[in-house]
C-alpha cells in the first residue's frame, strides 16, 4: 500500500485508501468485503448486477471546445453540456470523498513514446483486480514517479436522481472530459465500462498523431510475421488469436505506427460462454487464480457451468495476458503481414474465406458486419444484420473513415494482405445449416498464416463478388463456395440478394459527392 493523499485524488476526504494492491492483496480484500464467490480452482466469481454488459446509450462526451470540433457527434458519441458535467462531477466527488477506495495506476499502450498513463478510482477490490488485470502493470520504480494523464473515477453505486431534468437517457452515466482528462461513471457495476473507457480515448487521441487504433487481436509466428483479426463480439477474435503455435500480442485493443503493432493492455478479456478445454485450451487454462470471473454460473462447490447462460450469454473472464503461455511479452511486434476481418453470418452467405483486394478490404472494415442470432438478445427471433464501423463504431469518437483512411495508407505501405473470414453458418442460415466448427476455421486461418492459400484457384462468388478458394486442405470444398452447401440454391440465391441489400443500404452514409475515399464498387451489387 502506498500512501496517497486526497488532494492527490482531487477528493475532499479519503477513508482508506489501497492504492496498487498486489493479487494476493486484492484477493483477501474481495473475500474480506464478500465481493464475489471463489471457484474450485480458486478464481474469484463475481455479479455485476443487472448490469452485464455496457450501456451505449448512457455514454457522453462534453461537448466543448476544441475537441468539439474533432468529435463526429450523434448516436454513438452523444454531447453532455458542461454545465450538466459540472453538476455529476460534483456528486461523483461527494459521494467518494470520505469512503475507503481502490486507486489502480497503470499504463495503456506498449509503446512508450504514445503511452498514456490510467489512474482508476473505485469502490471495490474486484474492479481494481479488474483494472490491474487488463491494463499495463507499472513497475515499482515507475509506481514512484506515476503522474496520470486521465483519471476515471467509477461511482458504480451513486445514480443520477436528475436524469431527465438533465436531458439524459437513464439514471446511468459514462461521461468523459477530454479537456479535463477526467471520466466519471455511475449506475453500473459492469466493469467493461472502464475498459472500453479508456480505449474510447485512445480511438480519439492516436489517430490525431497519425497512429491508427484498432479493435482487434494479433499475434505474432515464430518468423516474425504479425497477424491481425478484427471482429465483433461472438466472431471468434480472442479465440483464433490465441494459438498454441504463435505468440499472442493481444486480444482486442492495438496501435499501428511507424514502428509496429503494440499492444494497448496487458491483459485480455475473453467471452465464457460454451468454453471448453477441448476447443480453447488456452483460455480454459487461464482462468487460474489472479483471473477474474463475470456472471458465471457455479454449483455450491464452486464447479462452474460454462454452458449455462441463465443470467447473461456475455460471460466473461479478464486475466494477466502471462496466463497465456506463448505470449509475445513486449507487446509489440513489426508491421502485420495479414489481416482478417471475421464475421459470424448467421445468414449462411457468406464463403468461409475470401481474398480481398485493398479495395474490398476498405469496404469490410468501414462495414464492420456480423449478424446476431436467435436466443442471443431477447425478442432476437431470426438472423438480424449489424454494421458496426471498422468493427468497433460503438469506441470511435472520430468519423469511421479517419480511421480506415489510415488503415488503407499502412496496409498500401506494407504490403499486407486481408481476407474475410466467416465463422458463421454454412449450408443454411441460422435455422437450417450449422455453424463453422472450430477446425474448419482454424484450416482457413493456418492457410492464410502459412501461406498455402496463395497457391491454390480461386473462384469469384456471384453476389457478393468475393475471390474464394476452389480448394483448402482441412475444409469441405463443398463449403468454400456457400452456395454449393445450400440444398436449395434458389433459396440462396435470394437470402445472399437479401444480404447484399443491406450492405448495400448501409454504406450509403459513407458515400459523399466528390469523395475520393469512396469504395462502393468493391462491395456487393444486385
Amino acid at each position: 500500500m502506498f500512501m496517497i493523499q486526497a488532494k492527490d485524488l482531487g477528493l475532499s476526504s479519503v477513508g482508506k485508501v489501497y492504492r496498487n494492491l498486489s493479487y494476493d492483496e486484492l484477493f483477501e480484500q474481495e473475500v474480506q468485503n464478500q465481493e464475489g464467490r471463489i471457484s474450485a480452482n480458486g478464481t474469484v466469481m463475481i455479479d455485476t448486477g443487472k448490469f452485464t454488459g455496457r450501456s451505449p446509450k448512457d455514454k457522453y462526451f462534453v461537448h466543448q471546445q476544441p475537441s468539439f470540433e474533432n468529435i463526429t457527434w450523434g448516436r454513438v458519441n452523444q454531447a453532455m453540456a458542461p454545465e450538466v458535467f459540472d453538476e455529476l462531477y460534483a456528486e461523483v466527488i461527494d459521494y467518494l470523498s470520505g469512503k475507503d477506495l481502490y486507486v489502480t495506476d497503470g499504463f495503456c499502450g506498449s509503446n512508450e513514446k504514445t503511452r498514456r498513463s490510467v489512474r482508476f478510482v473505485t469502490e471495490f477490490a474486484w474492479q481494481s483486480h479488474f483494472v490491474k488485470n487488463m491494463f499495463i502493470r507499472p513497475d515499482a520504480e515507475a509506481l514512484k514517479n506515476f503522474a496520470p494523464n486521465f483519471t476515471v473515477y467509477n461511482a458504480c453505486s451513486l445514480s443520477n436522481k436528475n436524469w431527465e431534468r438533465h436531458g439524459l437517457n437513464s439514471e446511468v452515466f459514462v461521461v468523459f472530459n477530454i479537456e479535463k482528462n477526467v471520466a466519471i461513471i455511475g449506475g453500473t457495476w459492469y466493469g467493461g465500462e472502464m475498459k472500453k473507457g479508456i480505449f474510447t480515448m485512445m480511438n480519439y487521441w492516436l489517430p490525431l498523431q497519425g497512429i491508427l487504433s484498432m479493435h482487434c487481436s494479433a499475434n505474432v509466428g515464430k518468423d516474425g510475421d504479425v497477424c491481425l483479426f478484427f471482429g465483433l463480439s461472438g466472431t471468434g477474435k480472442t479465440t483464433l488469436s490465441t494459438d498454441a503455435a504463435r505468440k499472442l500480442i493481444g486480444d482486442d485493443e492495438h496501435g499501428w505506427d511507424d514502428d509496429g503493432i503494440f499492444n494497448f493492455e496487458g491483459g485480455c478479456y475473453a467471452k465464457c460462454i460454451n468454453l471448453s478445454a477441448e476447443n480453447e485450451p488456452e483460455i480454459y487454462n487461464a482462468i487460474q487464480r489472479n483471473a477474474l470471473l463475470e456472471n458465471v454460473m457455479a454449483n455450491d462447490d464452486g464447479i462452474i457451468d460454462f454452458d449455462d447462460r441463465s443470467k447473461t450469454e456475455n460471460t466473461r473472464v479478464s486475466y494477466p495476458i502471462e496466463h497465456i503461455e506463448n505470449h509475445e511479452a513486449s507487446l509489440k511486434a513489426a508491421h502485420p503481414k495479414n489481416i482478417i476481418f471475421l464475421t459470424c453470418d448467421a445468414f449462411g452467405v457468406l464463403p468461409p474465406v475470401s481474398k480481398l483486394t485493398k479495395e474490398q478490404a476498405m469496404y469490410y472494415f468501414l462495414s464492420g458486419y456480423t449478424a446476431k442470432v436467435a436466443g442471443t438478445e431477447r425478442g432476437v427471433t431470426e438472423p438480424q444484420a449489424t454494421f458496426s464501423a471498422c468493427f468497433g463504431e460503438a469506441f470511435l469518437p472520430l468519423h469511421p473513415t479517419v480511421y480506415a483512411k489510415l488503415l488503407g495508407e499502412k496496409m498500401e505501405k506494407h504490403g499486407v494482405n486481408a481476407y474475410l473470414v466467416n465463422t458463421g453458418w454454412a449450408g443454411g442460415g441460422y435455422n437450417e445449416g450449422k455453424r463453422m466448427s472450430i477446425k474448419a476455421t482454424r484450416a482457413c486461418i493456418n492457410a492464410i498464416l502459412d501461406g498455402s492459400i496463395e497457391k491454390v484457384e480461386f473462384d469469384r462468388t456471384r453476389w457478393f463478388r468475393l475471390h474464394i478458394p476452389k480448394t483448402l486442405p482441412g475444409v469441405d470444398a463443398k463449403l468454400l463456395n456457400p452456395r454449393n452447401a445450400w440444398s436449395d440454391p434458389l433459396e440462396f440465391d435470394k437470402t445472399a440478394h437479401k444480404l447484399a441489400g443491406m450492405f448495400i443500404e448501409n454504406f450509403k452514409k459513407y458515400i459523399k459527392d466528390g469523395d475520393d475515399f469512396d469504395f462502393t464498387a468493391a462491395g456487393p451489387q444486385v
